[in-house]
């Protein structure tokens, strides 16, 4: 039974791999023709298809509208019974369909050829009605289902959702799309949290645990206990940064001889020490602590020092 099973898995991964494979080799003329008319479109891109084809047509959607394409999901069946209003005049149309005759197909067809909307067909059949009829055909060609009947969508489903993730890249690209602007689109969730989330949002939950370089080692422990951080922050008048006194180094201190009473900030303090920038990405600041094996970070801006960050702080946010 097991190698029957990994057998089986096996032949799917390398079926639906071989096909991404072929239709590598045939992006042309016509796929760069494709990516010029969706960046010339002036209104939304919509995307339809049935069975199958539709779920995926409904994922290329979602990807197109994240990266920067105003994009829209039509069912075709709906379509053919009302659902077809929404197309406007500016829009242009994607139909998936692997055999690229689906009845359903067949009778939304000359609906978008009558509005005028430019039509782009992705099916591994470019002679089927869909593909002669289209404006460009994207081929994807495969040999045959992962199915062991050839029968159920999967190695097709595959190829169309590679295709689309190949059409969205290029368009995001063509556009000069931004990291930033892809943050506007996914406000939350971690990935929202990787290219939103600041310092600053984080720091300003926290106490402001601060320490001066006469302070002694007495009020430094007070501090550093009554803030929770671990630390506190040695600064001047100004608020200028100049070291930081951790739980290691008082820890490291009591290990010393002599009376540590007589001991201030200044000679316990750990100077120059790394910090983060209020506007700087949280993930960024994790990923300096995780480098230089440290827990906390002093938070400036303009200068001055306004804050401290823990690693607990960015890691209840999610990153690991």
């Amino acid at each position: 039974m097991t190698k029957r099973i990994y057998d089986s898995a096996m032949r799917t991964l390398n079926a639906e791999s071989s096909a991404i494979l072929s239709m590598a080799e045939s992006i042309d003329e016509e796929f760069i023709s494709c990516i010029k008319l969706l960046l010339d479109c002036r209104g939304r891109i919509i995307v339809t298809g049935i069975g199958k084809s539709a779920l995926v047509a409904q994922k290329i959607v979602s990807t197109f509208n994240s990266t920067g394409s105003p994009s829209m999901f039509l069912h075709a069946a709906d379509a053919i019974h009302g659902d077809i209003g929404m197309l406007k005049s500016e829009d242009l149309v994607i139909c998936l369909s692997k055999s690229g005759e689906s009845p359903e197909i067949r009778v939304l067809i000359p609906l978008v050829k009558r509005r005028n909307n430019p039509l782009i067909a992705i099916t591994s059949n470019k002679s089927s009605y869909l593909g002669t009829a289209a404006d460009i055909t994207l081929s994807t060609p495969i040999k045959e289902e992962a199915c062991p009947f050839d029968l159920a969508p999967t190695t097709s489903t595959t190829a169309q959702l590679a295709l689309g993730d190949a059409l969205a890249v290029a368009l995001l690209e063509e556009r000069g799309f931004t990291k930033s602007e892809f943050a506007e689109n996914h406000p939350g969730g971690f990935i929202g949290k990787q290219l939103y989330l600041t310092v600053g949002t984080l720091s300003d939950k926290n106490d402001r645990p601060v320490a001066h370089l006469n302070s002694t080692v007495v009020d430094v422990i007070s501090e550093i206990s009554s803030k929770r951080l671990g630390a506190a922050c040695v600064i001047d008048d100004k608020d200028r940064l100049l070291g930081i006194v951790t739980d290691g180094d008082i820890r490291r201190m009591l290990k010393q001889d002599g009376d540590f009473r007589q001991l201030s900030a200044r000679d316990i303090m750990t100077a120059h020490p790394k910090y983060a920038q209020a506007d700087d990405l949280a993930v960024n600041a994790l990923a300096m602590m995780q480098e230089h094996s440290i827990t906390q970070l002093p938070v400036l801006s303009d200068g001055k020092y306004v804050g401290m960050i823990h690693l607990h702080d960015v890691l209840r946010e999610g990153f690991v």
